[in-house]
């Protein structure tokens, strides 16, 4: 397993729905962990770049509701 970490813009204020989506998306293939940023306006996904690679992980992300960039 390769651990890679890569921060994403949020392309909406932080809100309860987005935290519960982002909850959610900890299940998602290959993600092993999201971390809200200060200030909440990224997060910093760790993910198995073994498994995926970043494109992989932002679609895997808008997917589920969380619109990054």
């Amino acid at each position: 397993m390769t651990k890679v970490q890569k921060r994403f813009q949020l392309q909406k204020p932080l809100d309860e729905a987005l935290m519960q989506n982002i909850a959610d998306a900890h299940s998602l293939y290959g993600i092993e962990r999201i971390v809200i940023g200060s200030g909440n306006q990224d997060v910093l996904v760790e993910f198995d770049a073994t498994r995926m690679r970043v494109a992989n992980v932002e679609s895997a992300l808008l997917q589920a509701g969380i619109p990054v960039a």
